[in-house]
């Protein structure tokens, strides 16, 4: 009896985690579009345009997952969600993944019920001070005023980095990129605290962008990636793996620009199994065999993206650093596509 119960119930578990993985996908499919949760406005990650068209790093990789999915990369609905919504949004259905410069960590992981499907950018917490406050380092804001977004992995980091070297600050709280900018310019605070892309890219937007300094130290690891609900597996490997057929198509030399070209022509096995020249990983996935050309269609392959939105000939100026390709010193490193 025991073992008959024991059996249903391991059926049942796996019937219903078998809807769940489907549930998205089709969902998806179905309407025709994909909801995607990003930032409230940061120019170069997330932000619409005077039009009302959304553009950015995280933008793009929603039109990627779209173009994938729906042959569309404008079949997307953006939600704009603060750190406060982004979870609670996405665990309630509002939207379909959540592309927001959020940082993967063992908690949001294990106990939010959702998945991380990769990393697209490599950051670290930095800090950002007015030039003539004369300060040079992160340990000299003893005292200082910090304008800081509620319910972050910034919050907590900021508070470890004072402790361990017994200093003090006075917090601001703030719940979204634009108040912190707004307070932060106002004077309500000495010191705007958060990833240091972010940094970058709102300082970009100042009138006076070189008044303010970015501060040497960076205090943490902040892995920024695309999340979705837990149990939903397959939805899950699409996220994931047109992540890494845009990381993949950088590294094999595939742009937007070439990748029809590529898809008929290229001798290069990885290249015609990523392109859906050869091989059914498409199927795989429930999806065309060119879902990973429709993605880098959509935007260009992770380098294009980053170059595109957040490059060092762009008014937010990063460079690569991290986020190059292993093979030029960064981190950025996908499975193979066989």
């Amino acid at each position: 009896m025991k073992k008959t119960v024991f059996w249903g119930a391991l059926t049942a578990a796996g019937l219903v985690a078998g809807l769940a993985s489907a549930a998205t996908v089709d969902s998806v499919k179905a309407n025709g579009q994909l909801k995607c949760g990003v930032n409230t406005g940061l120019v170069g990650f997330a932000a619409p345009d005077a039009n009302g068209v959304w553009g950015g790093f995280d933008v793009s990789l929603c039109r990627a997952v779209a173009a994938a999915v729906l042959g569309d990369p404008n079949a997307v609905e953006f939600v704009p969600l603060t750190t406060k919504t982004r979870f609670s949004a996405l665990r309630a259905g509002e939207v379909d993944i959540l592309s927001r410069n959020t940082t993967w960590t063992f908690s949001r992981d294990v106990d939010l019920d959702l998945d991380f499907a990769g990393v697209s950018y490599y950051d670290g917490q930095g800090f950002m001070v007015r030039k003539n406050l004369g300060v040079t380092s992160a340990k000299e804001l003893d005292g200082a005023t910090i304008c800081i977004q509620s319910g972050t992995t910034t919050e907590l980091n900021l508070t470890d980095f004072f402790r361990l070297n017994n200093i003090h600050y006075d917090p601001v709280p703030i719940e979204t990129n634009a108040e912190a900018q707004q307070q932060y310019l106002a004077g309500a605070c000495d010191v705007f605290t958060t990833d240091a892309s972010q940094l970058a890219a709102t300082r970009a937007t100042f009138e006076a962008p070189g008044e303010h300094t970015l501060l040497p130290e960076i205090i943490s690891k902040e892995p920024l990636g695309p999340l979705v609900r837990h149990g939903d597996n397959n939805w899950a490997d699409i996220v994931r793996w047109t992540l890494n057929a845009l990381i993949t198509a950088e590294e094999l030399g595939v742009t937007s620009a070439n990748v029809t070209e590529k898809a008929a022509n290229s001798e290069n096995p990885e290249v015609r199994r990523l392109l859906g020249t050869d091989g059914n990983l498409g199927e795989m996935l429930g999806l065309s065999p060119d879902w990973a050309k429709q993605a880098i269609m959509a935007s260009g392959n992770y380098g294009e993206i980053f170059e595109k939105n957040i490059g060092e000939n762009t008014p937010i100026g990063l460079s690569r650093g991290l986020n190059a390709l292993w093979t030029n010193g960064g981190l950025l490193y996908s499975p193979p596509f066989r």
